[in-house]
């Protein structure tokens, strides 16, 4: 999903000027943003979490050159999608399947 689709998602849903959904999508990222650096996690029911998780210093392979790699300590942000989400995922794929399998 990009900043643009969730601006259009926006201004269909709340019939909105394109200047002021793009000011409310800015503030919707914002906001996630701000949750994840403050508590670590931004969650949404019936959707998934956003969690930041702390990666730890140590020696890695480059994967083209096979060379060992000296890497600092760092963070990164993990997507866990929630149950329902999965599900819903899962059943969209089969139809797809099933849709790809008729021709």
């Amino acid at each position: 999903m990009s900043k643009q689709f969730l601006t259009d998602v926006i201004i269909e849903a709340a019939e909105m000027p394109k200047a002021t959904a793009g000011h409310l999508a800015d503030a919707i990222i914002t906001a996630i943003t701000d949750e994840i650096v403050t508590s670590g996690r931004f969650t949404i029911p019936g959707f998934g979490a956003f969690v930041l998780r702390e990666t730890p210093k140590g020696t890695r392979r480059n994967p083209r050159t096979g060379e060992k790699v000296q890497v600092k300590a760092g963070a990164t942000v993990r997507f866990k999608a929630s149950p329902a989400l999965k599900a819903a995922a899962l059943a969209g794929a089969k139809k797809a399947k099933r849709k790809a399998a008729k021709g």
